[in-house]
C-alpha cells in the first residue's frame, strides 16, 4: 500500500464533493478524491438527468393522448426504446465517468477508486431493482410494483405506467409523498388512480417472495400485489460505521452528521450533501459545497442555512414546495395561517384545461408575517416555486406579496389569490 500526503481528502465525488474537491485543486492544495462508484454521483447518472429524460418521453405521451378535444386528433404508440438509447447514449456515456474523472484530475487532484474511511490521531433476497436498475433498463417491464410513494418511486412509477406497464404503488405511510403537505399526496394519488396506477397506501409490506417469473408483495391486512419487476424506492442512508465517523467523536448509529454553520463536522473534517440531513437534492450538495470551500480556503461566506429548502416532485403534476409544511410549522409551535388557491381556477389553468390539475397552499407566520413554508403543485410548478422560495428564503412580508403585479395569464396569478385567502 503506498500512502500519500495531501491537504484534503474528499471521500465521495458526488456533484458535491467533485466541486469542493475540483475548486480546492484550483486553489493549489493537493486534493485527493476517493470514489468507490461514478465520479459526478447519483445525479448525472441515475438521478436528475437520466430519470429527467424519462419523465420528459412520458410526458409527451401525455400531452399527445390530450390532443382530442383541443387541438384535433391523434394516436399515440408508446415506444421504450429510443429513451433507453438517448439515456445511454448521451446522458450517462453508458454509465462511463471518463470525462468527469478527467474533468478532476485536470484540475490536478488526484483520484482513488474505492471506499474511504476515516482513521483517527429487513432485505429481501430477491433480484430487486433500485433506481439505478429502473434507469439503466433496455427493456420496459410489463408489470412492475413500486415500494416507496416518495418523489422517486412517485416520478418512476408514472414513467413505467404512461409507458404502458401495469404498476402498483406501495407506501407504508398514509399518503404519497408523505414528507410533503396531505394535499399534494391525495392529488398524485387522484391523477394515478386516473392514470390506471395502482395506489396502496398505510400498507406496509411484510413480505417479498420471487418465483424466478414474477415478486409477490404481501401487504399488512392481507393484500397481495404482484409485478415482473420489484423497485425498492424507500430512500438510502449513509453508513456513518464504514466511513468511520466514530474515530472524529461523530455518533456512529445516527442517520446524519451534525455540523454548524460552516459545515464543521470535527476538527479538519467537513460533512456536505445527503449525510448532512437537510435533504438529498444535488442543489443541496452544490450549496454545501460552496461553503465547504470557502471555509477550508478562509474566504467570507455566508453560513448554511436550511430554513427555504426547495424540493420539486418531478411528476405531472410537478408538485413544488419550500420550508415547513403545515404540520411541522405546527410541531414548532408557530402559530399559523394558510392561504389556498386551486389552479384550475386560474385563467392559466382553464387555458391549458387537460393536466391543470394542481393548487397553491401558503404557510404564513401569523406572529411574523411572513410565509415559512409553500407548496405549488401543477403544470410547471416547481418554476412556478421560485417566487416562493424568494419569499420564503428573504422574509418577504406577506402583505408584500399581495401589493405586486403578477403577470397575466400565468400559472403563478394562483399565488396572489392564496395570499388574499391567507386566514
Amino acid at each position: 500500500m503506498s500512502e500519500h500526503e495531501v491537504d484534503v481528502v474528499v471521500i465521495g465525488l458526488g456533484p458535491g464533493g467533485e466541486y469542493a474537491a475540483g475548486r480546492l485543486a484550483e486553489a493549489g492544495l493537493a486534493v485527493a478524491g476517493v470514489e468507490a462508484r461514478l465520479v459526478g454521483g447519483e445525479c448525472p447518472y441515475w438521478g436528475c438527468i437520466p430519470s429527467k429524460m424519462m419523465i420528459r418521453a412520458a410526458d409527451l405521451l401525455a400531452e399527445g393522448r390530450r390532443i382530442p378535444g383541443l387541438a384535433g386528433s391523434s394516436v399515440v404508440t408508446p415506444d421504450w426504446a429510443p429513451v433507453a438509447h438517448r439515456i445511454r447514449a448521451e446522458a450517462t456515456d453508458d454509465w462511463d465517468d471518463t470525462v468527469a474523472a478527467d474533468r478532476f484530475t485536470g484540475k490536478g487532484g488526484r483520484l482513488f477508486r474505492g471506499y474511504g474511511r476515516i482513521t483517527a490521531p429487513d432485505r429481501a433476497g430477491t433480484p430487486y431493482w433500485t433506481n439505478h436498475e429502473a434507469i439503466e433498463t433496455g427493456q420496459l417491464p410489463e408489470s412492475i410494483v413500486v415500494l416507496g410513494g416518495g418523489a422517486v418511486g412517485a416520478e418512476l412509477a408514472q414513467v413505467f405506467g404512461r409507458f404502458g406497464a401495469r404498476v402498483t404503488i406501495v407506501e407504508a405511510l398514509g399518503q404519497l409523498l408523505p414528507l410533503e403537505e396531505p394535499e399534494s399526496g391525495k392529488l398524485i394519488a387522484k391523477v394515478f388512480g386516473r392514470e390506471g396506477i395502482g395506489v396502496h397506501t398505510g400498507s406496509p409490506a411484510e413480505r417479498v417472495s420471487h418465483d424466478g417469473d414474477a415478486f409477490t408483495v404481501s401487504l399488512k391486512g392481507g393484500q397481495e400485489v404482484t409485478g415482473e419487476r420489484l423497485l425498492v424506492a424507500t430512500g438510502r442512508r449513509a453508513d456513518l460505521a464504514s466511513l468511520g465517523a466514530g474515530t472524529v467523536g461523530i455518533d456512529e448509529s445516527g442517520r446524519q452528521i451534525p455540523v454548524d454553520g460552516h459545515l464543521r463536522a470535527a476538527p479538519g473534517v467537513w460533512a456536505l450533501g445527503d449525510v448532512v440531513g437537510q435533504g438529498a437534492f444535488t442543489h443541496m450538495s452544490m450549496y454545501h459545497a460552496g461553503i465547504v470551500v470557502a471555509d477550508i480556503l478562509g474566504e467570507e461566506h455566508h453560513p448554511a442555512e436550511h430554513h427555504a429548502v426547495p424540493r420539486v416532485t418531478f411528476t405531472d403534476p410537478e408538485v413544488g414546495a419550500v420550508g415547513l409544511t403545515e404540520a411541522g410549522a405546527r410541531e414548532q409551535g408557530i402559530t399559523v395561517r394558510v392561504g389556498r388557491s386551486q389552479v384550475p381556477s386560474s385563467a392559466r389553468g382553464w387555458i391549458h384545461k387537460a393536466g391543470n390539475d394542481g393548487f397553491i397552499k401558503l404557510v404564513q407566520d401569523a406572529e411574523r408575517g411572513v410565509l415559512v413554508g409553500a407548496t405549488s403543485a401543477g403544470p410547471a410548478g416547481g418554476e412556478v416555486l421560485s417566487m416562493l422560495t424568494l419569499a420564503v428564503h428573504a422574509a418577504v412580508p406577506a402583505q408584500r406579496l399581495g401589493e405586486m403585479i403578477y403577470a397575466y395569464p400565468t400559472f403563478h396569478r394562483a399565488v396572489e389569490e392564496a395570499v388574499h385567502r391567507l386566514s
